[in-house]
């Protein structure tokens, strides 16, 4: 069985039941930041299709409307937001889109992806601790198999809470953007997220999103 590091001091993970719901919305900038990097370089657009699949309140949905035509949200549990009840990872997969643009439960972050890049025309981008790179499991099984074409490390950190979405706070815990584009074949690059929070904040980000308001 394997050993880990639960000591308070490290805080390189978020600890959940097997059980939870991973409830740690995104904040919006977090998501513009992506859509800004990858609008920049012609791999995103107002034609294109775009689902999330774990669309939680609503907080990466609202953003991704503004970089793609259509956005499609659903999620296992029903936050209010009103988005369609559903088990991304149940059944026959889903109806081909564009981009699947998401924050997976990280114990099954790796089967979103699976299913995503199936399910996914030009690309498939996930928001994951960045941890998510280590495992000798995880590289066997994943990113050997299906590397990413872009590992995008924030520089600065982005602070998610449980259960809700605030702007204020700290965390020890750093995250990273991961991309695939099942079309192309060149080597994983790394690059950074330069310090944007500011600058991609928008009024109403930390509003709580209702029915009606995703």
């Amino acid at each position: 069985m394997s050993q880990q590091n639960r000591s308070s001091a490290v805080m390189q993970q978020r600890s959940e039941p097997h059980d939870s719901l991973d409830d740690f919305p995104t904040p919006p900038w977090a998501t513009r930041a992506l859509c800004e990097y990858l609008e920049n370089r012609h791999l995103v657009n107002s034609a294109m299709t775009c689902r999330e699949p774990a669309a939680n309140r609503g907080h990466m949905v609202r953003p991704l409307t503004d970089y793609f035509g259509e956005v499609i949200g659903s999620d296992i549990h029903d936050y209010g937001a009103g988005f369609p009840v559903a088990d991304y990872l149940f059944g026959p997969d889903p109806i081909e889109v564009d981009w699947t643009i998401t924050n997976p439960p990280f114990r099954l972050a790796q089967q979103f992806v699976e299913r995503a890049l199936r399910t996914s025309r030009c690309g498939v981008a996930v928001i994951v601790r960045s941890a998510f790179l280590e495992g000798v499991a995880r590289h066997r099984d994943l990113f050997a198999q299906h590397p990413p074409r872009l590992i995008l490390q924030f520089a600065e950190r982005v602070v998610m809470h449980k259960g809700k979405l605030s702007e204020k706070g700290s965390t020890a815990t750093a995250y990273c953007w991961i991309i695939w584009q099942p079309q192309q074949t060149t080597p994983t690059q790394f690059d950074w997220i330069a310090p944007c929070r500011k600058a991609l904040e928008r009024a109403g980000d930390y509003e709580e999103m209702t029915d009606g308001q995703a």
